[in-house]
Formats: structure tokens, C-alpha cells, sequence
């Protein structure tokens, strides 16, 4: 199976691309992608949180992303997505552009299936992202300060190389790969009244829709970003993907300019309610995480349990926040659960 092409922020008929994302990214895809994970992505615990719990007064558990092989749930998407591309792709090999956790996986990814990985990063990376790059076989090239441009520098680093582009959130299969996330959540917890999702480019959350949608429309999910990357409530507002002049947050993983325009149309039907967190309540998150939870939670991976430590999702019954991820910089870290 190839990867479906991406689509540009800004080209999208919502209707016909909605209607592809339900036929493209189907729950047997989800289930497909799931076995082919087998032995590569670990199915993370839930982790329950009694004083998460009793501060929002329903059960909390945390779907513990941070304890996969890259330390974050973003080997689903990558692994499957470079799986599914044919033999002849695979010999040329691959590239992606990546704020860090996208660019590991891939590397990781690529070193299983045997291709070479080419990752672009943002000049201001954290070092330990860019070094678990390199750990995993990867070869890091810099590009640039936002999305947009590392997004460029992949395109025509991928045609004058003859690469394939893995994007980190807008392909098909990468999403079919999130979305296991969700599918094991639904085994683990099968009462789940509420599930919050981190919110990036939206794959993990157009993942988590797409499981719901099918298996359990009764769920309520949340998306939770940051106040100075609140793309999606933009697209919300506006109906379609809207890019920001700008975003800034602690939270470096969930800072594309725009959410996708392949998982808006999946995303927009089935989220109830989109929050935003800001810097003082993610760190807040990490240092509650480190002393109630013993999770060692990176910004992005805190911003769900800081929605509910701010107060600003109101769950409904049994509720589960997924912590993406754990690449934080030791000292970053040390001064966050210091503060």
C-alpha cells in the first residue's frame, strides 16, 4: 500500500476531502496498522491519577505515550506510514520535517524497515531531539524557524534526492497509525466518557476521531493546545484550516502554523470542544505529572493534564488524557519542576 498524497492547507473541498478521510482511513486500516505495529510501538498503559481525579471529580487515567521506544507516540503514525510504501520507495529511502518527537520516529522507523532517513528540524531544536535523531540512524538537516519553512526545505531536499516525504501529521497512513493509540484506549477503557487529545497538526486527535466515530459516537473529545498555537479553534471558527502568522509555547510540539487539511475534515464532525492551555498551566502540568504520577512528561506531552489541573475541560464520567510524549530536555526539565 502507497501513502496517500497530502493535500496544501488552503486547496481543500471540505466535503470531498471529509468523504476521502472516511474511506481512505477506515477502522480496518486503524486495525491493520495496529498488527503491523506488533512489536515495534508498545501498547502503553493507562496510568490512573487519583489527584487528578479528585480535583475534577470523575476517574482520570493517563494513556502513557512517553514510554514508547522514541519516547513518544509519533513511532505509530511513522512506522506505519513508511511500511506501507512500496519496496522501490523504500530503497530510496525517506524525509521528514519535524520539531523533533516525528523526526525520531521516522529515523527509529526507517532503521527497522532497512531505508535511510533524512530529518529536517527546526536551528532552535532541543538537543536531545535532535541527538535521538542521529541515536536512531537518521541524518539531521536544519530548516529554518516554523513549519512552513522546514516543510520547503524537505520538499526540494525530497525531489532533488528522490525521497519520499513522511509528513508529521496531513498523510493517511500516518494518521491510520495515531489512531492505534485510541484503539487500544477503547480496550483498556471501555467505559470512557471523556478523551483528551494534545493538538499539533492533528493526528493523533484525527486518529482518536476516527476510532470514536466508529466503535463508541458517545464519547466526548477534547482537544487541548496551546493559547499561542490555537490552530485549531482558528479553523473551528473559520470552517477550514486557517494558517497563524505565528506560535509560540513551552509546548515545542504542538506548533505547526495550521491544523491539517486532511485531519480538520475528520476532526471537525466529532470534537466537542477545543481548549488552550497556557505556558504557566503546562509547567504546572509537568510538575504535578513528576510528583503525583512519577511521569516525566515533556510540555507537549503536559498540555492534557494541565486542561484539567487549569480547570478548563469539564469531563463527563471516566476520562482518559493522553500524554504524547517524554523528550524533554533534562535541564529544561529540572527547571520546570523546580518553578
Amino acid at each position: 500500500m502507497t501513502e496517500a498524497p497530502a493535500t496544501r492547507v488552503g486547496d481543500q473541498d471540505a466535503p470531498r476531502e471529509e468523504k476521502a478521510a472516511h474511506l481512505v482511513v477506515s477502522l480496518e486500516s486503524v486495525r491493520e496498522a495496529a498488527r503491523g505495529l506488533e512489536g515495534v510501538a508498545v501498547r502503553t498503559p493507562l496510568i490512573h491519577a487519583p489527584g487528578l481525579a479528585r480535583l475534577v471529580g470523575e476517574p482520570v487515567a493517563l494513556k502513557g505515550e512517553h514510554l514508547q521506544p522514541v519516547g513518544a507516540f509519533k513511532i505509530r503514525g511513522a512506522y506505519t506510514a513508511i511500511s506501507r510504501l512500496s519496496a522501490a520507495d523504500r530503497v530510496r529511502g525517506v524525509i521528514t520535517y519535524s520539531s523533533g518527537n516525528h523526526g525520531q520516529a521516522v529515523a527509529y522507523a526507517a532503521a527497522r524497515l532497512g531505508t535511510r532517513a533524512v530529518v529536517v528540524m527546526p536551528d532552535h531544536a532541543p538537543a536531545i531531539k535532535v541527538e535521538g535523531v542521529k541515536r536512531h540512524g537518521g541524518e539531521v538537516r536544519m530548516g529554518g524557524p516554523t513549519s512552513a519553512t522546514r516543510r520547503e526545505k524537505a520538499e526540494t531536499t525530497a525531489q532533488a534526492e528522490g525521497l519520499t516525504i513522511i509528513p508529521p501529521f496531513d498523510d493517511f497512513n500516518v494518521i491510520a497509525g495515531q489512531a492505534t493509540c485510541s484503539l487500544e484506549i477503547l480496550e483498556q477503557a471501555p467505559d470512557v466518557a471523556t478523551l483528551i487529545v494534545p493538538v499539533g497538526g492533528g493526528g493523533l486527535l484525527a486518529g482518536a476521531c476516527i476510532v470514536v466515530a466508529a466503535l463508541r459516537p458517545d464519547i466526548q473529545v477534547i482537544g487541548v493546545e496551546p493559547t499561542g498555537a490555537a490552530k485549531l479553534a482558528a479553523a473551528m471558527a473559520a470552517g477550514s484550516p486557517v494558517p497563524l502568522d505565528r506560535t509560540e509555547s513551552i509546548a515545542d510540539g504542538l506548533l505547526p502554523l495550521a491544523i491539517g487539511s486532511l485531519t480538520f475534515p475528520i476532526i471537525r464532525p466529532v470534537v466537542g470542544d477545543t481548549v488552550q492551555v497556557n505556558d504557566a498551566q503546562i509547567t504546572e502540568a509537568v510538575r504535578v505529572l513528576s510528583r503525583e504520577c512519577g511521569i516525566r512528561a515533556e510540555p507537549s506531552g503536559a498540555a492534557t493534564a494541565a486542561a484539567l489541573l487549569a480547570g478548563a475541560v469539564r469531563p463527563s464520567g471516566p476520562t482518559v488524557a493522553i500524554v504524547s510524549g517524554g523528550n524533554v530536555d533534562p535541564t529544561l526539565f529540572q527547571r520546570l519542576v523546580d518553578a
